[in-house]
């Protein structure tokens, strides 16, 4: 007789999977429309997988979505969108959260680590026009043209190509900036926002473009950006083997890569630092990386091939990327960036 993938799955967990059928599987997640429908994509594989067990998402409002006027790189804090979640997850009322890849520190609280990351949804950033609009381009715009976007990164690399445009900052939840951009009295002429949350919320039809290093003028994503990732405690073996048949290898590595780049030069989602990672061929990843100034004048780019095999290659592969942007002068645009977000901090403290 045929045994299923959820009698296979099953099978292979074994006593944690008996232990898991006596009570629910708690998942945590922002309070927001995507964070929420990512968490129920969770819920959806997982039961699918395992129709035996019960799940039960909650949702939390975390530091970022209290302040949703102030700019990102004002409010500081590295673990915006995380901390109140992993508390929940320390403390046993959560098993896992299921979180925006790029919204996660590089380095993770003590006991606490990425279990699992899912296949990953298109990383690029997009142009959205203002509903009517018959620009199709940041190029097509009138000089004093406003984009929205709370990204320091999206904002840089802006400032590089068209310094012309005005770019102001916009807060809020991927529906409320829309609905800033087509109101009447709206300032905006266009977004940039991340081609995974626009597309996971149905809205795909709303995207005038796509930007990547392709393009006339290069535009690099950010770190983990159309991943998502389960964060669960170390040594939860039963959550561990719960959730890693959701594992998809090559998002996994590509984006371990793009986290290790990040953490050797010590950035954060609020410091322009882009990627694009492209598989050439099995086994082999190309990643295109860059490092920008606030005003978009300065920039070091690297360009590299690796073999990639394992989590250890994946580590090592972005190190050397890392390595490879400092020697042509990427720590000093940092360096500058960090002196000018700490000299703005002053002024406004």
């Amino acid at each position: 007789m045929a045994v299923s993938q959820t009698q296979s799955q099953s099978l292979n967990m074994g006593d944690n999977y008996s232990a898991l059928m006596n009570r629910k599987i708690n998942v945590g997640t922002r309070n927001s429309a995507l964070a929420m429908i990512q968490a129920e994509i969770v819920h959806t594989a997982l039961q699918r997988v395992y129709p035996e067990l019960q799940f039960e998402i909650h949702g939390m409002t975390t530091t970022g979505d209290k302040d949703q006027v102030t700019a990102l790189s004002k409010i500081g804090a590295k673990a915006l969108w995380t901390s109140e979640l992993e508390d929940e997850l320390r403390e046993g009322k959560l098993d896992m959260i299921v979180h925006s890849l790029k919204d996660m520190p590089t380095t993770l609280p003590e006991n606490l680590k990425i279990g699992c990351i899912l296949e990953r949804e298109d990383p690029r950033d997009v142009l959205i026009m203002r509903m009517g609009s018959s620009y199709k381009s940041l190029s097509e715009l009138p000089d004093g043209a406003v984009v929205g976007t709370s990204s320091l990164r999206r904002c840089a690399q802006v400032k590089r190509y068209y310094p012309q445009l005005v770019i102001k900052n916009v807060r809020g939840n991927v529906g409320t900036r829309l609905n800033k951009l087509d109101a009447e009295d709206g300032e905006y002429s266009c977004l940039i926002l991340a081609a995974a949350g626009i597309k996971r919320m149905g809205w795909g039809d709303r995207i005038t473009s796509y930007f990547d290093s392709k393009t006339d003028k290069s535009h690099f994503y950010a770190v983990g950006q159309g991943a998502m990732a389960i964060e669960i405690k170390e040594g939860d073996d039963k959550i561990q083997d719960l959730i890693s048949i959701l594992t998809d290898k090559e998002s996994t590595l590509a984006t371990t890569s793009e986290r290790s780049l990040m953490r050797t030069l010590e950035g954060g989602c609020s410091v322009p630092i882009g990627v694009e990672s492209t598989w050439i061929e099995k086994e082999k990843l190309m990643i295109k990386a860059i490092v920008i100034s606030l005003d978009g004048t300065k920039s070091v780019e690297v360009e590299k091939l690796g073999q990639i095999l394992d989590l250890n290659d994946a580590e090592e592969f972005g190190k050397m990327i890392a390595h490879d942007l400092i020697e042509n002068g990427a720590g000093k645009i940092l360096e500058e960036v960090k002196k000018s977000m700490n000299s703005n901090a002053t002024l406004e403290s």
